[in-house]
């Protein structure tokens, strides 16, 4: 590369930085969760990058919690235990062996990989479920679908605690019932509600998608929680965008500032939404 063309990046690189100013200024000390899951965790490069800027946000003052997903990993290894699944309306009826795979895949395999990832980048994360210190109280979501839970409390002062420590909390979405059972929590939801017991300034989900979309198509940035209601009603929010929908609306009821629905397959995707005017995905918050 010529002198002049390296020249050239760096100042490129240099007002990237100096542009960023007011949105680090922004989120300094904000607390933002990102539900991670999709693509990325099966791919070795993604998850650098996507560790990368999580390590790069607590760098620079913010304090990121992760809740990751592992619906594929789950599915391989119940394929490889020689475990059948049932579904009831699309959903997995979780009996007692196949909870018990879902922990263990969840809270070891899944978990720990990310843990590692962050690590390796120079962060500090530590690995927990919704099952330590109490995090994240479930009730049982139908009997017919197992042991399946909805997050009923969530207890953040082991979140705290990691935080005013400057280390990255990392959570499998598992909950536990009043008998202490073991409950497996969709990851989103997991995420919608751990957002608002925080009262996190953003909720940033991931997704396979670039946002919520209108009728032609396009990526709708800025969203209000009663426009999000009107294109359900009329059929435009639609499919697997619905739940992640639903998700930003309960969370914003329980106090989240606002929600991102973005597309992680994106490089830098988290620091594109956070440090860029432009922003990523499509932004969902009450009308001003």
């Amino acid at each position: 590369m010529k002198a002049r063309d390296m020249n050239r990046d760096w100042i490129a690189a240099a007002r990237t930085l100096n542009e960023a100013l007011p949105f680090l200024q922004r989120y300094d000390e904000a607390t933002v969760v990102i539900k991670f899951g999709g693509n990325a965790m099966g791919d070795d490069e993604a998850m650098a990058s996507f560790a990368r800027d999580i390590v790069l946000m607590r760098q620079v003052g913010v304090n990121p919690v992760v809740v990751h997903g592992g619906g594929p990993m789950i599915n391989e290894m119940l394929a490889k235990l020689g475990i059948k699944s049932e579904f009831v309306r699309g959903k997995r009826v979780t009996d007692q062996p196949t909870v018990e795979v879902v922990e263990m895949v969840l809270s070891g395999l899944v978990n720990k990989r990310i843990v590692q990832a962050i690590n390796a980048e120079g962060g500090r994360a530590v690995g927990l479920s919704g099952k330590d210190a109490n995090l994240m109280r479930c009730t049982q979501s139908s009997p017919e679908l197992g042991f399946v839970g909805q997050p009923d409390t969530v207890d953040p002062t082991v979140l705290h605690t990691l935080m005013a420590a400057e280390i990255i909390p990392v959570i499998a979405p598992l909950g536990f019932g009043s008998d202490g059972q073991t409950l497996n929590v969709n990851g989103d939801t997991a995420a919608g509600a751990i957002a608002a017991g925080l009262a996190a300034d953003r909720l940033l989900l991931l997704t396979d998608v670039s946002g919520v979309k209108n009728a032609q198509g396009e990526v709708l940035t800025e969203l209000t929680p009663e426009q999000i209601t009107e294109l359900t009603e009329q059929g435009v929010v639609a499919g697997g965008m619905i739940p992640k929908t639903e998700t930003a609306l309960e969370a914003i009821r329980g106090g989240v500032r606002a929600v991102v629905i973005l597309d992680g397959r994106v490089n830098n995707a988290c620091l594109l939404e956070l440090f860029t005017e432009h922003g990523a995905g499509s932004l969902i918050r009450p009308a001003r």
